[in-house]
């Protein structure tokens, strides 16, 4: 009998000293996160004192204006407050959570921060672990000022020539028939630092000029000599196309509208007039002919891929205007297209450009 009186006594002692151990325990949780609130203030003010002095700098630097560094003050000032009531308002909760559950509570421990590369989550039962989520987090850094833009390319208009000593209203090609196409790409970067006035936009481009000769007549290559000739047959096509790869360099000009946040710095070009002018060099990819005809009731095609005496290497100028993306466009050949010619030919171009 007395041994179980002892016994009872002990166990009565232990589960007091436990409720003790316990009571203490997440007070002491409580006394902590007493002072992670007063870290929390703490930490945003000096937050705030850092975003202050870089609007200051930015406001020295000729960035901004008095206007809006006023403005962006009072901005990353409203931003630190909230961030102070909602961070400080998560700690109350969690100081009420402990005191109504006298510590006693289910928790989920955040091991990395989402501001890190990935989030762990972890949920406790009776002390235990339960569920642990892990997930990678990737956040996708967002450039203050981008200077440089890209677009693809497309062209599509009339071709022709034109002819030493002839205007282009003599010019031996169909003004409707003959045509060119292009595509390419482009990067746009702003020249200047808080200016977007001008720009200097530069790429490739595959060019394909097509040359469609009037009458009934079709290129020969005679030596160092490209000359029209009367075909036998009756044509239902004939033209002669030249694929190009040029790199393209332009000056572009235009109004754009200005966006600035506490993010990001932003010219638009979008739906503003745009005028641009330059030039393009590169080589002659390969010339073909392409023939349709009726040769004794039977139909025939022939793809006839031959030098035609054209010139190597491609250079020109160019320019273009319009609205936006939807542009007016001019090109022409200052190198001749054919090699040694008698007569000096010079490609031209005219029709729209999409920079999409």
């Amino acid at each position: 009998m007395k041994t179980i009186t002892f016994y009872s006594a002990v166990l009565f002692l232990f589960l007091v000293s436990q409720a003790a151990f316990g009571q203490e325990d997440y007070q002491k949780k409580i006394e902590a996160l007493k002072l992670e609130k007063q870290r929390i203030v703490e930490q945003e003010k000096e937050a705030l004192k850092l975003e202050v002095k870089k609007i200051n700098q930015r406001l020295e630097d000729g960035d901004i204006s008095e206007g809006e560094a006023r403005v962006l003050k009072e901005d990353v000032a409203k931003q630190r407050a909230l961030n102070i009531e909602n961070r400080v308002a998560i700690i109350e909760n969690r100081i009420a959570l402990l005191e109504r559950n006298k510590g006693d509570v289910l928790s989920l421990s955040e091991i990395d921060t989402i501001y890190g590369d990935r989030m762990r989550l972890d949920l406790f039962i009776d002390g235990k672990p339960a569920i642990i989520f892990n997930s990678k987090h990737h956040k996708k850094e967002i450039k203050y000022d981008r200077r440089t833009y890209s677009d693809f390319v497309m062209a599509v208009g009339l071709n022709n020539a034109l002819i030493e000593g002839q205007s282009l209203s003599d010019s031996p090609y169909k003004i409707g028939g003959s045509r060119f196409f292009e595509m390419g790409w482009q990067w746009r970067t702003r020249v200047f630092r808080n200016s977007n006035w001008l720009r200097f936009n530069y790429g490739f481009s595959f060019q394909f000029n097509g040359l469609k000769p009037d009458g009934n007549r079709i290129f020969v290559q005679e030596g160092d000599q490209t000359v029209l000739e009367q075909f036998d047959y009756d044509l239902d096509k004939a033209k002669l196309r030249m694929d190009n790869l040029v790199f393209p360099i332009h000056f572009e000009v235009g109004p754009s509208r200005f966006k600035k946040t506490e993010q990001t710095i932003r010219y638009s070009i979008r739906d503003q007039f745009r005028l641009g002018f330059g030039g393009y060099g590169g080589f002659n990819l390969g010339t073909r002919q392409k023939l349709k005809y009726n040769r004794e009731g039977e139909d025939v095609k022939d793809k006839l891929k031959r030098d035609y005496n054209t010139s190597d290497l491609i250079y020109g100028v160019s320019g273009y205007m319009g609205f936006d993306g939807v542009l007016l466009y001019l090109k022409y050949d200052l190198n001749p297209i054919f090699k040694d010619a008698d007569v000096k030919q010079n490609n031209i171009s005219l029709g729209l450009r999409f920079d999409i």
